[in-house]
């Protein structure tokens, strides 16, 4: 159990919950040069805008989530993210933008740039600091990602999580309540003694409504350019913490 200062405002917190997709990993930096390396061994354009690509599959995961979060339809298997990735991919390739493509990538390719998702780079942060923390917190994920996507890639990028939360566990996307619920739940917490970890602002709120504390961690590809906007309560914002890094936070909550 953590003791932290009263001054503190995670005082009582047990449990650190991460968002994983741009808050642990860096999603898009990973994925792009994955993508250029795969089409440079084929052959392919070296013109070919592969940031582009990474980013409008990682908006088809983001739209397609937010929807099945709601209580939109969705295909059997898109509670595995691997599923959903795989056909946000496939309809990417009909579209006017990719279709030259699509006769390129045929099926074997497009389940080896599914696997992308399970081999992303660390922050340069990450490990030190998550390894930091979990010297006095339960560490864990609170991701969209499956489970398999995230044991993968907590080996691949050195990543030392106590447990590992999953959509695909919990029965739904983030904002569902039941991700945030449901992780505190099996924590055999209350959520005002779990925090969650993003660096989203969206998905602060929404842990913020059901009782979790909330840090904010900026990184430099994630909400848009907004992060400096982001404040904490001590300076009349919405979240309890903002932070650069995990190794900051560790430093700030007494780990190090």
């Amino acid at each position: 159990m953590s003791t932290i200062s009263p001054t503190n405002p995670l005082d009582g917190v047990e449990a650190l919950t991460f968002d994983v997709f741009g808050t642990v990993v860096d999603w898009h930096g990973t994925g792009t040069r994955a993508l250029q390396d795969t089409a440079e061994r084929m052959g392919l354009n070296a013109e070919e805008d592969w940031s582009a690509f990474a980013k409008e599959w990682r908006d088809g995961y983001i739209q397609n989530t937010r929807a099945i979060a709601q209580g939109g339809q969705a295909s059997e298997g898109a509670l595995n993210l691997d599923v959903l990735h795989r056909e946000i991919l496939d309809n990417m390739f009909t579209t006017p933008r990719w279709a030259h493509l699509s006769s390129a990538f045929d099926d074997k390719i497009r389940g080896e740039l599914v696997m992308i998702w399970h081999r992303l780079n660390g922050w340069p942060d990450s490990s030190e600091g998550l390894y930091a923390l979990k010297k006095r917190f339960i560490i864990t994920t609170l991701s969209n990602g499956n489970v398999r996507l995230l044991v993968d890639m907590a080996k691949y990028a050195n990543l030392p999580w106590d447990v590992i939360f999953s959509g695909e566990l919990l029965g739904g996307y983030k904002p569902n309540p039941k991700t945030y619920l449901g992780a505190a739940h099996h924590l055999s917490l209350p959520p005002s003694k779990v925090t969650m970890v993003a660096a989203h602002i969206h998905d602060l709120r929404s842990a913020a409504l059901h009782g979790m504390k909330t840090v904010y961690v900026r990184r430099p590809t994630e909400d848009g350019g907004l992060q400096e906007a982001v404040k904490p309560k001590s300076e009349g914002g919405e979240v309890d913490l903002v932070m650069d890094s995990f190794v900051e936070l560790a430093r700030a909550l007494g780990c190090t």
